[in-house]
C-alpha cells in the first residue's frame, strides 16, 4: 500500500512564508530541499483556501472611498512575443484591484486580460460585497464606465483620474518625463 508523503507543518509554514516574501519557487526548492512541484501544489492549496475565506468574510462591507487600478504582469511570455498559435492564456495579464482609501482594505481583485469582460466581472464582484453607496475613482480605463454602470447603476459616485505627464521645464530641475509601460494604456483590445 502506497502512502502519500506529507510535508510537516513547520516545512509548510516555511514554504508559505518564503512565497509570501517573494522568493522564487526554485530558490525555495534549493534552500529547503522540497521539490518544486510540492511547493507549487502547497501554494495552490493555500491560495484556494485564502480565496474561500476572502469570498466568505468580505461581505456587507462599508467602503466609502474605493480606488480601482490594475497591475500588469505576464504569463509565459510578454504579449509582444506571442504568436498566433500560442495558447491564448499566455501573454499580458492584469490584476484588477479595489482598495479602500480609508482602511486600506482590499475587498476584491480579479486577474485577467485588460478587457470589458474582466472589468465587468471585477466591478460586479466589488458591488456584491458592499452594503453602502461608495465613491469610486479609477484610472482612464474606458471599460470601467460600462462596468460601474452595470454593477451599481445610479447607486455610486464614480470619477476617472487621468494624469498627463510631460517634461519639467523648471530652472532647477533636469528635464524629466514619465511614460508608463505599454504603448497606449487607454486603448481597448
Amino acid at each position: 500500500m502506497f502512502m502519500a508523503n506529507v510535508l510537516p507543518r513547520e516545512k509548510q509554514i516555511a514554504v508559505i512564508a518564503a512565497l509570501a516574501e517573494g522568493s522564487s519557487i526554485r530558490a525555495i526548492e534549493r534552500i529547503t530541499g522540497i521539490n518544486r512541484n510540492t511547493i507549487m501544489n502547497l501554494g495552490v492549496r493555500v491560495g484556494q483556501g485564502c480565496a474561500k475565506i476572502l469570498d466568505a468574510k468580505m461581505r456587507d462591507l462599508t467602503c466609502n472611498f474605493l480606488q480601482f487600478d490594475e497591475i500588469w504582469g505576464f504569463i509565459g511570455k510578454k504579449e509582444k512575443h506571442r504568436i498566433i498559435t500560442d495558447d491564448p492564456t499566455l501573454g499580458d495579464v492584469w490584476t484588477f484591484c479595489a482598495i479602500d482609501a480609508e482602511t486600506k482594505l482590499v475587498p476584491s481583485f480579479r486577474v485577467g486580460k485588460r478587457t470589458h469582460f474582466t472589468a465587468n466581472a471585477f466591478v460586479g464582484d466589488v458591488a456584491s460585497r458592499l452594503k453602502n453607496r461608495p465613491q469610486i475613482s479609477s484610472d482612464g480605463l474606458r471599460a470601467y464606465v460600462e462596468a460601474v454602470e452595470n454593477a451599481f447603476g445610479m447607486d455610486v459616485d464614480f470619477g476617472m483620474i487621468i494624469k498627463s505627464y510631460g517634461a519639467d521645464k523648471g530652472e532647477h530641475h533636469q528635464e524629466r518625463r514619465y511614460s508608463a509601460p505599454g504603448s497606449n494604456l487607454y486603448a481597448e483590445d
